[in-house]
């Protein structure tokens, strides 16, 4: 165990509360740490850790304003904040599913030509990902960009919007392949593994959205950089009761991740019933990982029909309560107030919620 200097969410806008912690590392090389779930590399070159400590300071995420000691401050941090992070998400998931995930390589200062990105994907091997590394992990990988443009510091004042300080980014990435290996909303599994699909569902980014509120422990995920934008914005995403499926849009032009806001608020105002009732939260966390393992396993081949199925909310819903009776009364209560019931197709929950909304207003 290495000690390490990390950001730990705190459930306020922002980065989180500076704070010493200890991780588990297997080899610590010039720019990557090598973690027994995940590794976890700088690809921009030039030696970041020399010796064996990970403290270091944030720099209000260095960038290109910085000076170069303060920059190279800030990529390290990034490493070992997002190793952090990494390894916390794979071990919770873990440990409520009762067995590891594969291993995760994630790869910092991706993406940054022709211009500066200042965002996260998950990524499988595909021939047609012309601007990604030529060689991908067939496990799937997380790129994170260098980072671009300013939000606010801890405090007050600027701070460089580097991905890998930012917890949020982090955990709804790792959360893409919580999904890949469990739920596998696209049947990656059945395909050859050289030819896997990036392309992300509404359930995929809504899953990663309530995976990464549980382990910040906060509905208003993305409160920090996207804190200029309204709460009631569906930009913002915030897992709030107010977004239904009179929200769904569906199809292959509509954004999945506001889509998936409608299913992650449902998950979250489920979650929050279950605690209400003096249940442990880990129990509702436990129905969902578990729910989703079980919807992984029921197709066996590849279909437009299979894949269609993987789609409707309702399915996974099922697979939750299935996966804890007890807990299903409470569950299926909280979910139908954002108008997701089992045994329905997403545009039979959309056209209900809508004509219960018309039939509000006459009213």
């Amino acid at each position: 165990m290495i000690p390490a200097i990390v950001y730990i969410p705190d459930g306020r806008p922002g980065p989180g509360q500076l704070r010493e912690a200890a991780l588990d590392v297997l080899e610590l090389r010039p720019a990557e740490v090598v973690l027994p779930e995940a590794t976890v590399r700088d690809e921009r070159g030039g030696r970041l850790f020399n010796g064996s400590t990970l403290k270091f300071d944030p720099a209000a995420g260095g960038g290109p304003l910085a000076d170069a000691v303060a920059d190279r401050q800030a990529r390290a941090f990034g490493v070992t904040n997002t190793a952090f992070h990494v390894q916390r998400a794979l071990r919770f998931a873990s440990a409520l599913l009762g067995h590891p995930l594969p291993h995760l390589l994630v790869r910092i200062g991706m993406h940054n030509q022709p211009r500066r990105w200042h965002g996260g994907h998950y990524r499988l091997p595909r021939a047609s990902l012309t601007d990604e590394p030529a060689a991908l992990s067939c496990a799937g990988e997380v790129h994170l960009g260098g980072g671009d443009g300013f939000v606010l510091a801890p405090g007050g004042g600027r701070y460089f919007h580097a991905p890998s300080h930012n917890v949020a980014i982090i955990c709804h990435e790792v959360g893409h392949h919580l999904c890949r290996h469990t739920a596998d909303f696209r049947l990656n599994r059945l395909r050859p593994p050289a030819q896997q699909t990036n392309r992300k569902i509404a359930l995929d980014e809504g899953t990663a959205d309530v995976f990464t509120a549980i382990l910040l422990g906060t509905s208003d995920i993305y409160g920090w950089h996207r804190g200029a934008i309204a709460e009631w914005d569906p930009r913002r995403r915030k897992l709030q009761p107010r977004w239904t499926m009179a929200h769904f849009w569906g199809g292959r032009d509509q954004d999945p991740h506001a889509d998936g806001t409608v299913w992650a608020s449902a998950c979250w105002s489920a979650r929050e019933r279950v605690i209400a009732t003096g249940a442990d939260a880990a129990r509702f966390d436990a129905a969902l990982l578990r729910g989703m393992e079980s919807a992984g396993a029921d197709a066996t081949r590849l279909t437009k029909d299979a894949l269609k199925q993987r789609r409707q909310f309702s399915g996974l819903l099922s697979a939750i309560t299935c996966a804890d009776p007890g807990l299903a009364p409470v569950v299926l209560t909280a979910m139908a107030e954002h108008g997701i019931r089992p045994g329905a197709s997403n545009a039979a929950l959309t056209d209900a919620a809508r004509a219960d909304l018309t039939g509000e207003v006459r009213r």
